[in-house]
């Protein structure tokens, strides 16, 4: 089974006047003004895609920055791309109750005051859809977690032996191309009767943000928190794009490498084009690729990507022990 998973609003009075990402494409009309609540892929994307359209937009998100999860410098970097698009950006902010004025406006009251607008939009998660009827699952014996996902086996097995879930219904890693990786697992185990399991290790993934940012591997946190000593290189600039256009977005990259080995344990990128580069930056790091194989790489020039094989001056290193900078 597939079945995916289904939109969520939060429990709030007036939830019921906004709207999630399955009607928003679907609008009759364009919103002048819109707020946008939530702080993942989701929400910087249709913040993106609704300020692209001429709407005046504030995005709200209950963390110091978006894309909780994240590496700590890419999410500092987007925060500013926000702003400097013209996104009004409320950081610990969380709404408690929305509310439509006799003229039609929404009134979205908030942790820190209140905002008005013509729409809403909830980008706050996804839950497995699971709760169909017609699915029938607990008549089967297909066991849930308290998430309502369904309980799978490394293979993507359930509790049943001759039903198996793959994708968002299962709730591991909610990524469209993770739910075709672990389709072609089920594929080689079932129809060609060799066991096999996803693979997790190193996916990259992207969030087409306004300019997008693309990752792979593990963030710095992560390394530490896994026992890495790492060095951090970091490079930070404003393309040549951005500059004739009169724009102050920055393009960031970072690798994060392991002292010990060498070997590059994530990549990360906010720029354009960072989806296209950081695709073939995923498949080095499978390789095992080692920061000296980046340096002995010749770069194309000119161009945003050769920048991660030019990285020669380390920003900092860290040692997992304590997680202070030496």
């Amino acid at each position: 089974m597939a079945t995916g998973g289904t939109a969520v609003k939060p429990d709030i009075p007036g939830a019921e006047l906004g709207f999630t990402s399955d009607e928003a494409l679907a609008l009759d009309t364009l919103p002048a003004k819109i707020v946008i609540v939530g702080g993942g892929y989701i929400a910087l994307e249709f913040a993106g895609i609704f300020k692209g359209l001429g709407s005046d937009v504030t995005l709200m998100f209950r963390q110091d920055l978006p894309l909780r999860g994240f590496d700590e410098d890419l999410r500092k970097t987007i925060h500013e791309n926000l702003e400097q698009r013209g996104i009004t950006v409320h950081h610990n902010c969380s709404p408690l109750e929305i509310t439509r004025e006799e003229d039609g406006t929404l009134i979205t009251r908030t942790s820190i005051g209140n905002v008005q607008s013509d729409a809403v939009m909830f980008a706050t998660g996804r839950r497995p859809n699971t709760s169909r009827p017609d699915l029938g699952l607990e008549d089967v014996g297909v066991d849930l977690d308290d998430a309502g996902a369904v309980v799978v086996d490394d293979f993507s097995r359930t509790t049943v032996s001759n039903i198996w879930a793959v994708g968002d219904v299962t709730n591991r890693v909610n990524l469209t191309p993770v739910a075709l990786m672990e389709g072609m697992a089920f594929v080689r185990s079932v129809i060609d009767r060799t066991l096999t399991k996803p693979n997790y290790a190193n996916i990259p993934c992207a969030i087409f943000s306004q300019p997008p940012a693309a990752t792979v591997g593990l963030s710095e946190d992560q390394a530490v928190t896994e026992g890495y000593d790492c060095d951090i290189y970091c490079s930070k600039f404003t393309p040549m794009r951005s500059t004739l256009a009169g724009r102050q977005e920055k393009t960031f990259m970072k690798l994060v490498v392991d002292t010990s080995s060498d070997r590059v344990l994530g990549v990360h990128m906010v720029g354009p084009d960072a989806p296209e580069i950081l695709q073939g930056f995923a498949t080095a790091l499978q390789c095992g690729a080692t920061k000296t194989h980046f340096d002995t790489t010749v770069g194309i020039h000119p161009s945003s990507a050769e920048e991660f094989v030019t990285m020669r001056t380390k920003t900092r290193s860290v040692k997992h022990a304590s997680g202070r900078d030496v």
